[in-house]
């Protein structure tokens, strides 16, 4: 059985909890502050205009990600595949959904906001870094803020080496997409080895 309304699904479900119903605020407190400040990882999820969904992850020093004020955050863009993703459905939506990790935490932190992209040059020059000036910055106004409880990273055990998968578990990423381009395009390509992927990220790291 599908469900298909709200009343459905709260029949699986109790309501939430006092403190999970508070915890939502409007802005960044000091602790989401530190906790930007602190986080080197953050997934960027967003959709177009039809709803076709995106989640894209940034990463960057320990607060690469800027808080210029307790409504604005601005993301520097790093180089990456130039398929622009969220780029394009931030043009179309101007949503933006962010939850941010530290490594060893199982607590995260979501944020919930009005998206758009800005060349300005002081926003270009406080995301810059020892290794580049962004071509351009996402600047997000805040509209919801919570952290997220430890339950899912405490389940996975996430941060725990035991639990991690041994690379050779999986074919390279190089194999992966030979495989898959074969399958779908119907692409014949040799596959790029770990080595010259890890000599092609190098530049632009």
């Amino acid at each position: 059985m599908n469900l298909t309304t709200r009343h459905e699904l709260r029949q699986l479900y109790g309501a939430a909890s006092e403190r999970a119903s508070l915890k939502e605020m409007p802005q960044l407190d000091r602790h989401a502050q530190q906790f930007i400040a602190l986080s080197p990882f953050v997934v960027l999820a967003s959709a177009n205009a039809t709803g076709h969904m995106d989640a894209s992850p940034r990463g960057g020093d320990p607060g690469f990600v800027k808080v210029t004020d307790p409504q604005t955050l601005l993301i520097p863009d790093a180089p990456g595949n130039n398929r622009l993703d969220t780029l394009e459905n931030i043009l179309d939506t101007g949503q933006l959904g962010l939850l941010f990790m530290l490594p060893g935490f199982d607590e995260t932190l979501r944020v919930n906001g009005q998206a758009s992209l800005s060349t300005d040059p002081a926003a270009l020059q406080l995301c810059a870094d020892a290794r580049r000036t962004p071509v351009l910055v996402i600047r997000v106004q805040v509209q919801a803020v919570y952290l997220h409880c430890a339950k899912a990273f405490m389940r996975a055990q996430l941060w725990n080496p035991s639990h991690h998968t041994p690379r050779h578990h999986m074919p390279s990423m190089g194999e992966m997409l030979r495989d898959q381009i074969q399958a779908t395009q119907g692409i014949a390509m040799g596959a790029e080895t770990p080595a010259e992927m890890l000599a092609r990220y190098q530049q632009s790291l």
